[in-house]
């Protein structure tokens, strides 16, 4: 019998630790800014839920909202003035970015200190070396719902189908580092089908509406699905749900799955940032 994962349980759960660790922080609270660059709809509605989810786990969240037109040296000198401010402990800038702004250059001038969305390289550098650090917040969504359905991750089959730096390459080194034996997949890898039949553990991130068929899936193997694509008018993930469930071990729902965890792993890193921070100036 397939175990549903509701990504708005867990989320609960995590800011329910969150608003714990807060409360119990000397100096604080804690300071998330998020800048978010254009008029994107769905980024809005992103930077908004940050902000709410925020504010009720006692984190201080500011925003700054800039035109579309903004040049790229403008994002990065609000981005130098973020990274000297002592009272700001987490930055992000909501992506995507518009055309004509890099968002890798973007992403460098954050201050790694301050990283909470875990795309800088000194971050990546740190999760590759498994150092601590901060980590991409969905990656570690997904490994908090494995962990949490107590699926066994070492020694386990583990297949990657995506390989961008923010899921992808991230999530698999997390698996790699508790002890799973991990393939990256991709759009283009040969035999997709028989790699997945093979896995216990599959993470499906690679942006292609209902590409994992429920016959690639082993009986009671674990399915995360990453995916969000509007197809008709509906999102749905990269795993076909109607097929999958039934056959997996534990799968998330698209929506209602890993990106309700995504916030409240931000909210976490926040934190962390704000501990890591406060132990280097006292």
């Amino acid at each position: 019998m397939t175990k549903l994962a509701s990504g708005k349980e867990l989320a609960e759960e995590i800011q329910a630790d969150v608003r714990k660790r807060v409360a119990e922080l000397r100096g604080g609270p804690p300071c998330l800014t998020v800048v978010l660059v254009g008029e994107d709809p769905a980024s809005q509605i992103y930077v908004r839920n940050k902000g709410r989810a925020a504010r009720a786990c006692g984190i201080e969240s500011r925003e700054i909202r800039l035109p579309a037109t903004t040049p790229e040296a403008e994002i990065l000198r609000i981005v130098d003035e973020l990274n000297r401010d002592r009272g700001v402990h987490g930055v992000l800038v909501q992506l995507p970015l518009p055309e004509g702004v890099d968002p890798a250059r973007v992403a460098l001038a954050i201050d790694p200190a301050k990283d909470v969305d875990g795309l800088h390289p000194q971050s990546a550098g740190r999760l590759l070396a498994n150092e601590p650090g901060l980590v991409s917040c969905t990656p570690l969504g997904c490994i908090y719902i494995l962990e949490r359905f107590g699926v066994q991750i070492e020694g386990a089959n583990a297949v990657v189908i995506g390989r961008s730096d923010i899921v992808g390459k991230p999530v698999a080194l997390l698996l790699l580092h508790r002890n799973a034996t991990v393939t990256i997949c991709h759009s283009r890898t040969r035999d997709l089908p028989d790699f997945v039949r093979r896995a216990d553990i599959v993470i499906a991130a690679v942006g292609k509406p209902r590409m994992v068929k429920g016959d690639w899936i082993r009986e009671g193997a674990a399915v995360i699905d990453v995916g969000v694509n509007r197809v008709d008018g509906k999102i749905v993930g990269d795993v076909d749900f109607e097929q999958a469930n039934g056959r997996a071990g534990v799968l998330t729902p698209v929506p209602g799955g890993v990106g309700l965890l995504t916030v409240a792993m931000l909210l976490r890193n926040t934190v962390q940032a704000f501990e890591a921070q406060t132990a280097r100036t006292s």
